[in-house]
């Protein structure tokens, strides 16, 4: 359809790929750009943003809308947490959400409000519902609901505190709101960015969060992100409403900027801390033996939008060849522009439900060397090794990440590394991390702990993401498995096995015997680079390959 002097709305549109839809929108000239956030903050730092960069024609009017699209409109600027403490506001919640739709249900929503008011044209939905409603974590809520009736405390307060986590109400509401006041609102064309909630990965994905693979939460986000593709898909069924598309992107999508300085999690620091030896047997028994420096962890990072801050290490790993890897938030904006226009891209599921999914793309392939090599230079230029933040998960990904990084820091290649004395590597591992604190502050202030050579020390901060769970043995080698630094004879002998493993893989991937293997770019075959060597063990040792791209 015609983008000049129409009325477009962007829902999650101060977001990484919304910004990116706003800005190939603004050159056709619609009458109204309006972009939504979830704070006023985020809305108006889109808002000016787009400002600033003299994309917006006279002709085009700025707006900016913000607040929770899924609840009452009177519920809009509160967080779940308050509402389901608050007994009227958890009340007005369940009863539209629960009830029947209804024209006052409809136009007291906070985005039937939104868009009975704009009235927009195009409606582009860059919220991420599914991630939205499934961490709301059924399976924690379900969990409290049965002790409090096991042990005879239940209340009408817990009850409705569970039903406010349920999925697909939640779903099923928002999309005959969508609907509803789309229908009332005349609007023409309706795209949804949407999640496969895996990034495309099957059910062996390495990245998750927990050591449940995968963790129930994420199924829980890729089922709904199914269910509302197939809702999407009814509703462009439905007589009277608008043209229905869905892009759904199957790939990491990065990155917003790259820089370097204090690290945010939340919005917020991440706190140093460091720590001395203690006993294994009670390293989670005593009062925590680690204190704050007074310094927020400092490094280079790439901002991955909502997906967080990652190093260079973590970066690489997710987006190699064979994992996640990743697609440009300008790409996906390209196809949700295409597809508003008429064109035909083959990637709107609802059209075509099975193969339209937006994979990893040639430019991300070519745009990732750029991203790292910039990395590298910030981190020499800067004399720092920013290694993991652990905002990626699991744990187990930064426990590879920074054994990784001690093999680089004693090895000058994969093939030296590969015959590796694995009492003289504990030893020496040891002495750097005991002597040399940015790095010992690095792994404890994520929650990374470091178990020493001997096996009977353990150096921790004061978070731990990898506890022995009630009954559970400090001992249990799960532990060092699943996400501590392992310094013992044992793990540096593994290593050893997995480099040798390496290296025969890399004899069989030669570039003039064709393209039938994965290869490593020629000037890093050898590096013992932390996030190739992560990938590595992610793709072979633990059965994460994607087998789809």
């Amino acid at each position: 359809m015609e983008i000049q002097g129409k009325k477009v709305l962007i829902l999650g549109g101060a977001g990484l790929v919304g910004m990116a839809v706003a800005r190939d929108l603004l050159p056709f000239e619609p009458a109204e750009l309006v972009l939504t956030a979830l704070t006023r903050r985020e809305a108006e730092q889109g808002f000016a943003e787009l400002e600033q960069e003299g994309g917006v024609r006279p002709g085009t009017r700025l707006a900016a809308e913000w607040g929770d699209l899924f609840v009452p409109e009177a519920l809009k600027n509160r967080t779940r947490a308050d509402i389901n403490a608050d007994p009227e506001a958890r009340a007005l919640l369940l009863d539209d959400l629960l009830g029947e739709l209804s024209d006052d249900v409809v136009r007291r929503s906070s985005l039937g409000s939104l868009l009975l008011r704009r009235q927009p044209d195009i409606l582009i939905d860059c919220v991420n519902t599914a991630t939205a409603f499934a961490y709301q974590n059924i399976f924690l809520s379900a969990t409290r609901l049965r002790a409090s009736a096991q042990a005879g405390t239940l209340t009408a307060e817990g009850v409705e505190r569970h039903l406010a986590t349920l999925y697909l109400p939640q779903l099923i509401r928002h999309v005959q709101i969508v609907l509803d006041a789309m229908r009332r609102a005349g609007t023409s064309c309706y795209v949804k960015v949407g999640t496969a909630g895996t990034g495309g990965m099957g059910l062996n994905i390495p990245f998750t969060h927990s050591e449940e693979r995968p963790s129930r939460m994420l199924l829980a986000k890729s089922g709904i992100a199914g269910a509302h593709s197939l809702l999407l898909f009814l509703m462009g069924r439905t007589p009277g409403a608008p043209a229905i598309k869905e892009i759904k992107p199957t790939a990491a999508i990065s990155w917003k900027r790259i820089g370097v300085g204090e690290v945010l999690k939340g919005g917020r620091p991440i706190p140093c801390f460091d720590s001395s030896p203690q006993p294994l047997a009670d390293a989670f028994t005593t009062t925590s033996p680690a204190w704050g420096t007074g310094d927020n962890l400092q490094g280079v990072y790439v901002d991955a939008g909502e997906n967080g801050w990652f190093t260079s290490g973590e970066f690489e790993t997710l987006t190699a060849l064979g994992l996640m890897e990743f697609i440009t938030p300008e790409e996906i904006a390209a196809d949700v522009v295409r597809e508003i226009r008429g064109y035909a891209t083959g990637r709107d599921i609802v059209a075509a439900l099975d193969g339209a999914t937006s994979g990893p793309t040639y430019r991300a392939g070519v745009l990732r060397e750029t991203a790292l090599e910039r990395m590298d230079a910030l981190e020499r230029q800067h004399g720092v090794r920013s290694v993991a933040y652990e905002m990626l998960g699991p744990p187990r990904l930064s426990k590879l990440l920074f054994e990784g990084e001690l093999l680089a820091r004693f090895y000058p290649d994969l093939q030296a590394a590969a015959q590796l004395d694995d009492a003289a590597t504990a030893e020496r591992a040891e002495a750097l991390l005991l002597g040399e604190p940015d790095l010992r502050v690095r792994m404890i202030s994520i929650g990374i702990p470091i178990l020493l050579s001997d096996g009977e020390r353990l150096v921790r901060g004061p978070e731990v993401r990898v506890p022995p769970l009630d009954g559970q043995s400090p001992a249990d080698p799960r532990l060092a498995e699943n996400g501590w630094v392992d310094l013992r004879p044992a793990n540096w002998r593994r290593w050893r096995e997995r480099l040798n493993a390496m290296l025969r893989g890399a004899a069989r991937a030669d570039a003039d015997g064709g393209s039938r293997a994965d290869m490593e770019p020629g000037s890093r075959r050898d590096q013992l680079r932390p996030g190739r060597l992560a990938a590595w063990v992610f793709r072979e040792e633990d059965r994460g390959l994607r087998i789809k791209r």
